[in-house]
């Protein structure tokens, strides 16, 4: 079930987009499809980083916790369907306390999808969801509850996927 996070936008998606903004499931398995092949990621970032503001914000950190610096695990890459150009951008952000225990594990994705890891074991996942529009392109970032750990994953559609799989 999905839950909106508070975002401020001042259009609304393309109707053809919806669907891919709004899925609950795995969105590297629904990419897959429409590419007719498995995804290729390439990694632009992987590492450690302190968490914005904002960051703690969308995870659900308050109070007096929301002043002290806090890493998290960060992986940025671009997904690439079937075209010689990236299809999506992600960011995802594993803070440090989520990563115990069999989570560690997804400081070693390198070239693997994380839908792989995420939806192994279920086709859903709690979370809280919100589309904006960015300069990149229309962006869902969602918090997911994973096995009791928080993960914020920023996903965004990039013009090269809406104009030549969408047509918009």
């Amino acid at each position: 079930m999905t839950s909106h996070l508070s975002c401020v936008t001042n259009s609304l998606p393309p109707t053809e987009l919806l669907p891919w903004l709004n899925t609950e499931g795995s969105l590297t398995a629904l990419l897959e499809v429409k590419a007719g092949r498995p995804l290729l990621v390439e990694r632009r970032f992987e590492g450690y980083r302190l968490l914005s503001l904002a960051q703690k914000k969308q995870l659900g950190i308050k109070g007096a916790a929301l002043s002290h610096p806090r890493l998290a695990w960060v992986r940025e890459v671009y997904l690439y369907g079937n075209d010689e150009l990236p299809w999506v951008q992600a960011q995802s952000l594993f803070p440090l306390s989520s990563l115990k225990g069999s989570a560690r594990r997804l400081q070693q994705l390198k070239s693997t999808p994380i839908g792989y890891v995420l939806f192994n074991r279920s086709r859903t996942l709690p979370n809280q969801r919100c589309i904006k529009h960015t300069a990149d392109g229309w962006q869902r970032q969602t918090l997911y509850d994973w096995h009791g750990r928080s993960l914020l994953i920023s996903e965004t559609f990039l013009p090269r996927f809406c104009e030549k799989q969408l047509d918009i």
